[in-house]
């Protein structure tokens, strides 16, 4: 049995580190031309990038030689050890620059970052320079399609891996795309990524914002990552004058980066026989569009007599909560607790497969449903044959096992770490609701949640063990599960 490529692998992972040095110096650029060469942020920025290229040149020439292709083995390592690479190098400038956070602290806010997560450490932005406020942002944006999507796009010497690179890293699906195209369609993904941005920043701007608060926002909004350079998230600017159209805007780019970015290509491409036969973008907008209409109905019910602002609300935190993007314009935790219920739902479900969005994804749900149908009808008709589609591809008895066995593991993980979330911090005062939401929250890559991990709270009160385990779910949520657990598996990556 042949053992791992190690030159291969550092390799890779050496490009990639180089890569990252590029996004760390153009941060280091904009802080330097906004506050200084002497300013903390650009001193650690700039630090980071010359370590982050170094190495990266380290591991290139420990890694020299010619490869045709990344095994599916090496493809798989690689996901799991680029994404927590890009992590701790991405820690240091939180570490470095004033007023800085302990290591557990920027590992978490890193991770948070690259897994466009959104939860963050920090309780007051405004007291952090500019420049690492928009290293948070550029973190965010290069995960959100996936910063190992972008390395498959560049390169041309990628080979079988690829694949794998491309479905375990973007949660695409990779069946519809031949390993002859995932090049092309990776680097089409990314151009209409950018254009995507440039078209929300142009927008933010002219609706009042400054030049950094519309790129910082652009950047972590199609990333459905949510990051804001402000405290009070996109609730800074409702009070505006273009406030509620900035809202609407925010809204409508949430929503684009949450469903799959395989049907811009399909638009592109004119092909509108596969436009017709996409269900997945169809339910998600069916169920956000209930989910407004109950939580409105419910504040309505309560007494809440302000439509136009339950209406206004409910419609921003919806979105945000189904995209898994995590803005606040107004405290979901003080909805009614039916609301609670329908906000829970969102986060645990998620946007499209193929989205810059976290959560199980909505074609698990529907894949759900359907099979929960079928075993229903065949409980009373066993002889009745059945054939599940999603998207109108068919989905065999693996595909369907598969879904069941994710979302299994999911509630399964998910059960074990609010157990060992009680274990770490139970003791220091922390309930069993901000247990339960900062594992779910996390796990789901959403940002907020309920407790002391609300929308108008932070991470910060937690343990250093604790953000460290959490930074982990993150990565793993990020993965879906099975790509980062594999890491742990050596007899399964052995036989590929």
């Amino acid at each position: 049995m042949p053992s791992v490529n190690f030159k291969l692998l550092a390799k890779v992972l050496g490009l990639l580190l180089m890569m990252e040095s590029l996004a760390l110096m153009s941060c280091t650029l904009f802080s330097v031309l906004d506050s200084g060469a002497n300013d903390s942020a650009s001193i650690a920025l700039g630090a980071t990038t010359v370590f982050a290229l170094l190495l990266g040149i380290v591991l290139v020439i420990l890694g020299r030689g010619r490869y045709d292709r990344i095994p599916r083995r090496e493809g798989v390592i690689i996901v799991g050890v680029g994404w927590m690479t890009s992590g701790f190098i991405g820690a240091i400038p939180f570490m470095l620059a004033e007023p800085g956070l302990n290591p557990s602290a920027a590992f978490f806010e890193s991770v948070s970052g690259f897994t466009t997560t959104g939860s963050t450490v920090i309780g007051d932005l405004e007291a952090w320079p500019r420049g690492i406020l928009m290293w948070r942002s550029v973190s965010q944006w290069l995960g959100g399609l996936g910063i190992l999507v972008l390395f498959v796009a560049l390169l041309s010497s990628l080979g079988a891996g690829t694949k794998s690179l491309f479905r375990n890293e973007s949660s695409f699906e990779a069946a519809e795309v031949s390993n002859a195209k995932i090049r092309d369609t990776a680097l089409l993904l990314w151009k209409i990524y950018l254009v995507l941005t440039v078209i929300c920043l142009l927008g933010l701007k002219g609706l009042g914002m400054s030049w950094f608060d519309a790129t910082a926002h652009a950047l972590t909004c199609v990333s459905t990552g949510g990051f804001s350079t402000h405290s009070a998230s996109i609730g800074y600017f409702s009070n505006w004058e273009t406030g509620l159209a900035i809202e609407m805007w925010i809204v409508l780019f949430m929503l684009l980066g949450s469903i799959s970015f395989l049907i811009y290509v399909v638009i592109l491409n004119k092909n509108w026989k596969r436009l017709r036969s996409e269900e997945e973008a169809k339910w998600y907008l069916m169920l956000v569009a209930i989910a407004v209409i109950l939580v409105v109905g419910i504040k309505f019910m309560l007494g809440d007599t302000q439509f136009g602002e339950a209406l206004r609300g409910a419609i921003f935190t919806v979105v945000s909560i189904a995209s898994s993007t995590g803005y606040g314009t107004v405290d979901f935790e003080a909805w009614p607790v039916g609301a609670h219920f329908i906000v829970l739902g969102l986060m645990l479900m998620g946007g499209c497969a193929g989205s810059t969005a976290g959560g199980a994804k909505v074609s698990r749900v529907m894949l759900l449903v359907r099979s929960v149908h079928q075993e229903i009808v065949q409980a009373f008709r066993p002889h009745q044959v059945f054939r599940l589609q999603v998207n109108g591809n068919p989905i065999n008895d693996q595909g369907r096992s598969q879904t069941i066995l994710f979302v299994a593991l999911f509630w399964f993980i998910a059960i074990v770490s609010m157990m060992v979330v009680a274990i770490l911090e139970t003791a220091h005062g922390v309930d069993f609701e901000t247990t339960v939401a900062a594992v779910l929250t996390t796990l789901s890559n959403i940002g907020p949640g309920f407790g002391d991990v609300g929308p108008t709270d932070n991470f910060g009160h937690f343990r250093q063990p604790t953000l460290l385990y959490l930074s982990l779910l993150m990565v793993m949520g990020r993965l879906e599960i099975f790509a980062f657990l594999v890491l742990f598996v050596p007899a399964a990556w052995r036989k590929f």
